[in-house]
């Protein structure tokens, strides 16, 4: 695996804790790209190119996770990115995954379930 991770989340510690959890597994994961709501996570998907893998908070500002979900899925160049979410807010989980999530976690994050979703869901890239 050689990973790059879109991370969405609009709070900044989540994301730097992120970013520092997966670069402690170089063998999973070459890099990582941060977005801080969905409107953003988007912006990067076309323009960087090269996402294999989506972690996603759901509530956001601008554009929350269950709209990117919606807009992302729609796209047909995007069916084959995992999207893991990671939310405090399990009651939208049926939504979630109706709207395309591949798999969800709830925050706080356990390191070694995130990392065991990763490999599951991570196409060989």
């Amino acid at each position: 695996m050689n990973l790059k991770v879109l991370i969405v989340d609009d709070d900044f510690i989540n994301r730097k804790l992120l970013q520092a959890l997966l670069k402690k597994y170089p063998d999973v994961v070459r890099d990582t790209v941060e977005a801080e709501n969905g409107s953003e996570a988007l912006a990067a998907i076309k323009g960087d190119g090269g996402i294999n893998l989506v972690l996603l908070d759901v509530i956001m500002p601008v554009l929350d996770g269950k709209e990117f979900l919606k807009i992302f899925r729609s796209d047909s160049n995007n069916s084959g990115i995992p999207v893991l979410v990671l939310t405090t807010d399990d009651t939208q989980k049926s939504a979630i995954f109706e709207l395309g999530a591949d798999d969800f976690l709830l925050k706080p994050i356990n390191e070694e379930e995130l990392i065991g979703k990763i490999r599951k869901w991570a196409p060989d890239a």
